[in-house]
């Protein structure tokens, strides 16, 4: 009989084990795919500019120094660590989980009971022919009790260890989040970096251009004093002069704002930023390796996949809801009445329960539980496919931006220099030939100040471009 017993207990134990496997399922990552999420780009070199450590990318001594501040102070990036915080507490939260509970009470309680309530028990006594209990004098009685008490559930179907691997997603989705703020922000110091450059090139131009034209000006006066040119091309080099000159408050303001921003990223009150000259900023090579490393080179990329496999698991846990659940409950200690005087002599009391609890009348809330879990689960996959989309999408603009800023930059550089021609020419024919009037200079000098604004414009989309292109690919966290 006794074999008989454990052969069944050993069968119900293994069923009870096959069953559990199919209660949950093993994750596996999407199979999403990789192919030409770069527009135009045929390479099977496995080289990117995402393995450059950022200070290898950033060569400037400055810029590495506001970078740094930024990664000790930037708020955004001490919220991202919070949070990863909170998810390792929450990991290992869950795998307490699989520890049987354990608490203790020590007890007293003084107790009285009322006339009433002992003539009730006495007429009850009377009845059962038991002896009765005097009204006279009402006892009070002092209880004391040292219990302790313990839970443990069995993790038959798989819930609590699904809910830790549910738990480690969502830590490792938060450290994915991490170096995404980290790799924005860097991006983000680097672009105002090289935005302060280019204004500060920008204001040195058109204050060279103002200063040579208060010299036109003072030129054009001349001329008139020998009637080579009118009393109108003298006002009109004077409004020329004012037409730079009313730029600059503009470029000054965007200096400005551009520094508050940057102090803001580097969680400073709004100061001046140092920085070097724009010509002095370089380009690496631009390699962008293949498409499938943005899958381990991205961390929002990174992110969106461990929020799938962390809504994977959660839909886990949900099946579980729908089988018994294994509970063993233990209680014991030490009671005794009125007297503390031989507290842990043969005052020992205590059980042991078990049982399964099988949900019968909350179906209903179980399988929506399920279906709110899978619609997660989808909409977690669907932003995983997004974000990956994304991800290609930013490469390819960022690797456009980039060549059609140099394309710019060597037609700016020949329309440049015509342009500089241009004014000397004209210059040169107004004071010798009646055939040339003010309006060409004025013409030939506007078009040379825009070009050379441009031409920084041009210079600066390049940067920023390698800048985006270096964050697309998931580089600025190592």
């Amino acid at each position: 009989m006794n074999t008989k017993n454990i052969n069944l207990g050993i069968t119900l134990l293994l069923g009870t084990i096959l069953a559990s496997c199919s209660v949950t399922k093993p994750y596996e990552r999407p199979g999403l795919t990789t192919d030409k999420l770069y527009w135009g780009q045929q390479t099977t070199d496995s080289t990117t500019l995402a393995s450059l450590p950022w200070r290898q990318m950033f060569p400037d001594t400055i810029l590495q120094g506001l970078i740094e501040r930024g990664l000790a102070n930037n708020l955004d990036l001490k919220i991202a660590i919070a949070r990863m915080q909170a998810a390792e507490a929450n990991v290992l939260q869950s795998k307490l989980a699989f520890f049987p509970t354990l608490s203790t009470n020590a007890g007293f309680t003084l107790s009285k009971s009322s006339s009433a309530q002992l003539r009730a028990l006495n007429i009850r006594n009377a009845d059962a022919g038991s002896s009765t209990v005097s009204t006279t004098s009402i006892p009070t009685i002092k209880q004391y009790s040292l219990t302790a008490s313990t839970s443990w559930e069995a993790d038959v179907w798989g819930k609590l260890r699904s809910t830790k691997r549910a738990y480690v997603a969502a830590y490792l989705q938060s450290e994915a989040y991490r170096r995404a703020v980290q790799t924005q922000l860097i991006a983000n110091i680097a672009n105002g970096y090289y935005a302060l450059q280019a204004y500060d090139r920008q204001l040195k131009i058109t204050l060279e251009t103002v200063d040579n034209r208060k010299t036109d000006v003072e030129t054009m006066k001349e001329l008139k004093k020998g009637a080579v040119v009118t009393g109108a091309d003298v006002v009109q080099s004077e409004a020329n002069r004012y037409a730079a000159e009313v730029t600059l408050p503009d470029i000054r303001q965007n200096i400005r704002q551009t520094e508050n921003t940057l102090s803001l990223l580097l969680a400073m009150p709004s100061d001046s930023i140092p920085r070097m000259q724009l010509d002095t900023a370089s380009t690496p090579s631009l390699q962008t390796g293949l498409p499938a490393q943005l899958l381990s080179n991205r961390p929002d990329v990174q992110e969106a996949e461990y929020s799938f496999r962390n809504t994977f698991e959660l839909t886990n846990v949900a099946r579980t809801y729908f089988y018994p659940a294994l509970t063993i409950t233990g209680t014991g200690g030490f009671a005794t009445a009125n007297t503390l005087t031989g507290f842990f002599a043969g005052t020992f009391y205590g059980s042991l329960i078990s049982g399964l609890t099988q949900p019968i009348f909350n179906q209903g809330i179980n399988r929506q539980r399920l279906n709110r879990a899978q619609a997660a689960q989808a909409e977690a996959y669907y932003t995983y496919q997004s974000t990956l989309l994304t991800a290609g999408q930013e490469v390819s603009n960022a690797l456009y931006s980039y060549q059609m800023a140099v394309d710019k930059a060597n037609t700016r550089k020949q329309q440049l220099a015509a342009l500089q021609k241009a004014v000397s020419y004209t210059k040169e024919l107004l004071k010798y030939t009646a055939n040339t009037n003010y309006t060409d200079v004025l013409t030939a000098e506007q078009n040379l100040l825009s070009t050379q604004l441009n031409g920084v414009n041009d210079r600066l989309q390049q940067l920023q471009s390698v800048v985006t292109l270096y964050r697309a690919l998931g580089g600025g966290w190592r």
